[in-house]
Protein backbone atom coordinates (compact mmCIF):
# COMPACT_ATOMS: atom_id res chain seq x y z
CA UNK A 1 0.00 0.00 0.00
CA UNK A 2 0.98 3.58 -0.66
CA UNK A 3 -0.56 6.53 0.68
CA UNK A 4 -0.69 10.46 1.03
CA UNK A 5 -1.42 11.93 4.50
CA UNK A 6 -2.48 15.59 4.53
CA UNK A 7 -1.77 17.64 7.25
CA UNK A 8 0.95 14.85 8.26
CA UNK A 9 2.56 17.17 11.17
CA UNK A 10 -0.09 17.36 13.33
CA UNK A 11 -0.77 15.63 16.35
CA UNK A 12 -3.32 12.87 14.55
CA UNK A 13 -1.33 13.25 11.57
CA UNK A 14 2.19 12.29 13.35
CA UNK A 15 0.39 9.28 14.67
CA UNK A 16 -1.20 7.85 11.53
CA UNK A 17 1.90 8.07 9.64
CA UNK A 18 3.38 6.02 12.38
CA UNK A 19 0.65 3.61 12.45
CA UNK A 20 1.09 3.35 8.30
CA UNK A 21 4.74 2.78 8.66
CA UNK A 22 4.37 -0.01 11.09
CA UNK A 23 1.88 -1.58 9.19
CA UNK A 24 4.00 -1.97 6.41
CA UNK A 25 2.69 0.87 3.92
CA UNK A 26 5.67 0.93 0.94
CA UNK A 27 5.60 4.62 1.15
CA UNK A 28 3.91 7.88 2.64
CA UNK A 29 3.87 11.10 1.25
CA UNK A 30 3.26 13.41 4.03
CA UNK A 31 2.25 17.25 3.40
CA UNK A 32 2.21 19.91 5.85
CA UNK A 33 3.05 23.70 6.26
CA UNK A 34 5.94 22.06 9.06
CA UNK A 35 7.22 19.01 10.44
CA UNK A 36 8.58 18.51 14.12
CA UNK A 37 12.32 18.59 14.36
CA UNK A 38 13.61 15.18 13.07
CA UNK A 39 10.26 13.55 11.95
CA UNK A 40 10.70 10.65 9.56
CA UNK A 41 13.97 12.41 8.84
CA UNK A 42 15.32 8.54 8.29
CA UNK A 43 12.75 7.13 6.82
CA UNK A 44 13.30 5.96 3.41
CA UNK A 45 9.60 5.40 2.75
CA UNK A 46 8.66 8.73 3.88
CA UNK A 47 8.42 11.91 0.92
CA UNK A 48 8.06 14.82 3.11
CA UNK A 49 6.40 17.68 0.67
CA UNK A 50 6.39 21.44 3.27
CA UNK A 51 3.93 23.16 2.19
CA UNK A 52 -0.01 24.71 2.00
CA UNK A 53 -2.75 22.42 0.65
CA UNK A 54 -4.62 25.34 -0.79
CA UNK A 55 -1.24 26.04 -3.03
CA UNK A 56 -2.04 23.73 -6.04
CA UNK A 57 1.76 23.28 -6.99
CA UNK A 58 1.89 21.66 -3.47
CA UNK A 59 -0.97 19.40 -4.39
CA UNK A 60 0.03 18.52 -7.65
CA UNK A 61 3.74 17.61 -6.39
CA UNK A 62 1.85 15.67 -3.65
CA UNK A 63 -0.31 13.54 -6.54
CA UNK A 64 2.52 13.09 -8.76
CA UNK A 65 3.43 9.72 -6.64
CA UNK A 66 1.81 6.99 -6.85
CA UNK A 67 -0.91 6.50 -4.10
CA UNK A 68 -3.52 3.65 -3.20
CA UNK A 69 -4.76 5.92 -0.53
CA UNK A 70 -5.00 9.32 0.84
CA UNK A 71 -5.81 10.34 3.96
CA UNK A 72 -7.14 13.75 3.75
CA UNK A 73 -6.21 15.75 7.46
CA UNK A 74 -5.34 18.56 6.88
CA UNK A 75 -7.83 21.71 8.21
CA UNK A 76 -7.86 24.92 10.16
CA UNK A 77 -9.61 23.74 13.32
CA UNK A 78 -12.82 25.02 14.46
CA UNK A 79 -11.84 28.37 16.96
CA UNK A 80 -9.48 29.62 13.87
CA UNK A 81 -12.23 28.39 11.38
CA UNK A 82 -14.72 30.27 13.43
CA UNK A 83 -12.65 33.70 13.78
CA UNK A 84 -11.39 33.35 10.15
CA UNK A 85 -14.16 32.01 7.73
CA UNK A 86 -12.73 32.72 4.15
CA UNK A 87 -9.70 31.35 5.80
CA UNK A 88 -11.89 28.05 6.62
CA UNK A 89 -13.58 28.50 3.21
CA UNK A 90 -10.15 28.35 1.64
CA UNK A 91 -8.59 25.24 3.57
CA UNK A 92 -11.91 23.59 4.68
CA UNK A 93 -13.57 24.06 1.67
CA UNK A 94 -12.25 25.30 -1.78
CA UNK A 95 -8.73 23.44 -1.15
CA UNK A 96 -10.15 20.46 0.26
CA UNK A 97 -12.84 19.92 -3.34
CA UNK A 98 -9.47 20.92 -5.06
CA UNK A 99 -7.82 18.05 -3.53
CA UNK A 100 -10.25 15.59 -4.41
CA UNK A 101 -10.94 16.27 -7.68
CA UNK A 102 -7.19 16.46 -8.54
CA UNK A 103 -6.54 12.77 -6.47
CA UNK A 104 -9.81 11.52 -9.24
CA UNK A 105 -7.83 12.52 -11.96
CA UNK A 106 -4.39 11.50 -10.59
CA UNK A 107 -5.27 7.96 -9.80
CA UNK A 108 -8.24 5.50 -10.92
CA UNK A 109 -11.16 5.63 -7.78
CA UNK A 110 -8.91 6.32 -5.98
CA UNK A 111 -9.76 5.18 -1.98
CA UNK A 112 -9.48 9.01 0.20
CA UNK A 113 -10.63 8.68 4.18
CA UNK A 114 -11.53 12.25 5.08
CA UNK A 115 -11.51 13.46 8.67
CA UNK A 116 -15.09 15.16 8.65
CA UNK A 117 -15.87 16.13 12.31
CA UNK A 118 -19.24 16.14 14.78
CA UNK A 119 -19.19 19.98 14.15
CA UNK A 120 -21.50 19.34 11.46
CA UNK A 121 -24.62 18.02 13.95
CA UNK A 122 -24.16 21.25 15.53
CA UNK A 123 -24.94 21.64 19.26
CA UNK A 124 -28.89 21.08 19.03
CA UNK A 125 -28.49 17.60 19.14
CA UNK A 126 -31.30 14.80 19.55
CA UNK A 127 -30.84 12.22 22.34
CA UNK A 128 -29.65 9.92 21.41
CA UNK A 129 -28.10 11.00 18.47
CA UNK A 130 -28.54 8.44 15.86
CA UNK A 131 -26.81 7.70 12.12
CA UNK A 132 -30.17 9.66 11.13
CA UNK A 133 -29.27 12.79 13.31
CA UNK A 134 -29.68 15.98 10.50
CA UNK A 135 -26.75 18.06 9.59
CA UNK A 136 -27.07 21.28 11.40
CA UNK A 137 -23.76 23.12 11.84
CA UNK A 138 -23.07 25.76 14.57
CA UNK A 139 -19.82 26.72 13.24
CA UNK A 140 -18.10 28.23 9.74
CA UNK A 141 -15.85 24.98 10.19
CA UNK A 142 -19.23 22.47 10.78
CA UNK A 143 -20.26 23.90 7.71
CA UNK A 144 -17.05 23.56 5.39
CA UNK A 145 -16.87 20.04 6.56
CA UNK A 146 -20.54 19.15 5.93
CA UNK A 147 -20.58 20.75 2.29
CA UNK A 148 -17.13 18.42 1.37
CA UNK A 149 -18.83 15.59 2.97
CA UNK A 150 -21.53 15.97 0.46
CA UNK A 151 -19.18 16.85 -2.24
CA UNK A 152 -17.30 13.49 -1.40
CA UNK A 153 -20.51 11.50 -1.50
CA UNK A 154 -21.32 12.86 -5.23
CA UNK A 155 -17.92 12.06 -6.65
CA UNK A 156 -18.28 8.62 -5.24
CA UNK A 157 -21.60 8.04 -7.04
CA UNK A 158 -19.84 9.03 -10.31
CA UNK A 159 -17.07 7.04 -9.62
CA UNK A 160 -15.02 9.39 -9.21
CA UNK A 161 -13.53 8.15 -6.21
CA UNK A 162 -13.68 5.41 -3.35
CA UNK A 163 -15.21 7.09 -0.47
CA UNK A 164 -14.70 6.60 3.12
CA UNK A 165 -15.48 10.26 5.43
CA UNK A 166 -15.02 9.43 9.23
CA UNK A 167 -16.50 12.37 11.68
CA UNK A 168 -13.69 12.58 14.80
CA UNK A 169 -15.35 13.10 18.03
CA UNK A 170 -12.60 14.91 21.00
CA UNK A 171 -9.44 13.62 20.25
CA UNK A 172 -7.16 13.64 23.13
CA UNK A 173 -4.78 14.17 24.66
CA UNK A 174 -3.33 16.96 21.75
CA UNK A 175 -0.07 18.55 23.14
CA UNK A 176 -0.40 21.82 25.28
CA UNK A 177 0.21 24.19 22.81
CA UNK A 178 -2.23 26.71 21.08
CA UNK A 179 -4.79 24.56 18.54
CA UNK A 180 -7.25 26.63 17.23
CA UNK A 181 -9.73 23.86 19.04
CA UNK A 182 -11.72 25.74 21.18
CA UNK A 183 -11.78 21.87 23.12
CA UNK A 184 -8.56 21.89 23.71
CA UNK A 185 -9.50 22.25 27.04
CA UNK A 186 -9.96 18.41 27.18
CA UNK A 187 -6.55 17.89 26.93
CA UNK A 188 -5.10 20.39 28.83
CA UNK A 189 -6.87 18.49 31.69
CA UNK A 190 -4.76 15.18 30.99
CA UNK A 191 -1.38 17.60 31.08
CA UNK A 192 -2.45 19.33 34.25
CA UNK A 193 -2.73 16.06 36.43
CA UNK A 194 0.26 14.64 35.06
CA UNK A 195 2.62 17.38 35.92
CA UNK A 196 -0.02 17.55 39.19
CA UNK A 197 -0.77 21.55 38.31
CA UNK A 198 -4.29 23.07 39.13
CA UNK A 199 -6.69 22.93 36.35
CA UNK A 200 -9.42 25.28 35.83
CA UNK A 201 -12.25 23.56 34.02
CA UNK A 202 -14.05 26.27 31.42
CA UNK A 203 -16.85 23.71 31.39
CA UNK A 204 -19.50 22.56 34.36
CA UNK A 205 -18.72 19.41 36.43
CA UNK A 206 -22.06 17.50 34.28
CA UNK A 207 -20.73 19.09 30.89
CA UNK A 208 -20.37 15.76 28.59
CA UNK A 209 -18.68 14.57 25.84
CA UNK A 210 -17.15 12.34 23.06
CA UNK A 211 -13.87 11.32 24.09
CA UNK A 212 -11.48 9.22 21.58
CA UNK A 213 -7.76 8.50 22.32
CA UNK A 214 -5.02 9.37 19.15
CA UNK A 215 -4.16 5.84 19.08
CA UNK A 216 -7.85 4.66 18.88
CA UNK A 217 -8.35 7.67 16.51
CA UNK A 218 -5.53 6.41 14.18
CA UNK A 219 -6.39 2.59 14.18
CA UNK A 220 -10.00 3.61 12.92
CA UNK A 221 -7.88 5.85 9.90
CA UNK A 222 -6.03 2.97 9.30
CA UNK A 223 -9.01 0.91 9.15
CA UNK A 224 -10.84 3.49 6.98
CA UNK A 225 -7.92 2.55 4.07
CA UNK A 226 -8.88 -1.03 4.29
CA UNK A 227 -12.47 -1.37 4.36
CA UNK A 228 -14.93 -2.99 2.27
CA UNK A 229 -16.44 0.09 0.88
CA UNK A 230 -20.10 -1.61 0.58
CA UNK A 231 -20.39 -1.06 4.44
CA UNK A 232 -20.68 2.31 4.19
CA UNK A 233 -24.20 3.75 4.15
CA UNK A 234 -25.09 5.73 1.13
CA UNK A 235 -23.56 9.15 2.30
CA UNK A 236 -20.19 7.45 2.99
CA UNK A 237 -19.52 9.21 6.35
CA UNK A 238 -20.08 8.07 9.33
CA UNK A 239 -20.07 9.01 12.97
CA UNK A 240 -17.43 7.06 14.87
CA UNK A 241 -18.41 5.50 17.97
CA UNK A 242 -17.10 7.01 21.13
CA UNK A 243 -16.88 7.34 24.80
CA UNK A 244 -19.50 9.23 26.19
CA UNK A 245 -18.31 10.71 29.49
CA UNK A 246 -19.31 14.10 31.76
CA UNK A 247 -16.69 15.85 33.14
CA UNK A 248 -16.50 14.81 36.80
CA UNK A 249 -15.83 10.93 35.41
CA UNK A 250 -13.05 12.26 33.54
CA UNK A 251 -11.44 14.26 36.35
CA UNK A 252 -12.21 10.76 38.48
CA UNK A 253 -10.74 8.81 35.72
CA UNK A 254 -7.67 11.10 35.37
CA UNK A 255 -7.23 11.48 39.12
CA UNK A 256 -7.07 7.81 39.68
CA UNK A 257 -4.85 6.90 36.95
CA UNK A 258 -2.48 9.80 37.66
CA UNK A 259 -2.87 9.35 42.01
CA UNK A 260 -3.39 13.07 42.23
CA UNK A 261 -6.75 14.68 43.81
CA UNK A 262 -9.70 15.57 41.97
CA UNK A 263 -9.80 18.96 44.31
CA UNK A 264 -6.72 19.68 41.87
CA UNK A 265 -9.85 21.04 39.46
CA UNK A 266 -12.27 24.27 40.30
CA UNK A 267 -15.16 24.49 37.47
CA UNK A 268 -15.48 28.01 35.88
CA UNK A 269 -18.29 27.49 33.60
CA UNK A 270 -18.39 29.70 30.08
CA UNK A 271 -22.29 29.28 29.12
CA UNK A 272 -21.31 29.77 25.34
CA UNK A 273 -18.53 27.25 25.72
CA UNK A 274 -20.32 24.08 27.46
CA UNK A 275 -23.43 25.18 24.56
CA UNK A 276 -20.99 24.02 22.18
CA UNK A 277 -19.07 21.39 23.66
CA UNK A 278 -20.31 20.38 26.53
CA UNK A 279 -24.15 18.96 25.75
CA UNK A 280 -22.99 16.09 23.81
CA UNK A 281 -26.03 13.23 24.56
CA UNK A 282 -25.37 9.34 24.18
CA UNK A 283 -24.31 8.23 20.85
CA UNK A 284 -25.21 5.28 18.71
CA UNK A 285 -22.89 4.97 15.89
CA UNK A 286 -24.65 1.83 14.48
CA UNK A 287 -23.41 2.25 11.03
CA UNK A 288 -19.78 3.00 11.85
CA UNK A 289 -20.15 -0.21 14.23
CA UNK A 290 -21.29 -2.27 11.36
CA UNK A 291 -18.07 -1.04 9.23
CA UNK A 292 -15.89 -2.50 11.88
CA UNK A 293 -14.98 1.09 13.76
CA UNK A 294 -14.76 1.24 17.12
CA UNK A 295 -14.43 3.05 20.30
CA UNK A 296 -12.09 2.77 23.21
CA UNK A 297 -12.99 -0.19 25.24
CA UNK A 298 -13.50 1.87 28.70
CA UNK A 299 -13.03 5.25 29.99
CA UNK A 300 -10.38 4.03 32.06
CA UNK A 301 -8.94 2.30 29.25
CA UNK A 302 -8.68 5.72 27.34
CA UNK A 303 -7.31 7.33 30.17
CA UNK A 304 -4.64 4.56 30.95
CA UNK A 305 -4.18 4.48 26.73
CA UNK A 306 -3.96 8.76 26.75
CA UNK A 307 -1.30 8.86 29.35
CA UNK A 308 0.70 6.26 28.07
CA UNK A 309 1.16 8.21 24.29
CA UNK A 310 1.53 10.68 26.39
Amino acid sequence: MKAIVTGAGGFVGRHLVERLLAQGYRSVTVVDRSFPDGFCSDEPRVLRLVGAIEDQAVRTEALARSFDVLFHLAAVPGGAAEADPPLSRQVNLDATLDLFEEAAAAARRPRIVYTSSIAVLGNQLPDPVLDSAPLDPAMAYGAHKAMAELALADMHRRELVDAVGVRLPGIVARPPAPSGLKSAFLSNLFHAFRQGEAFTSPVSSAATFWLMSVGQCTANLAHGAKLDASLLPRNRTVTLPAIHCTMAALVAAVAHATDRSPQLVRYEPDAALERDFGVQPALVAAAAERAGFAADNSLAALVERVLQEL
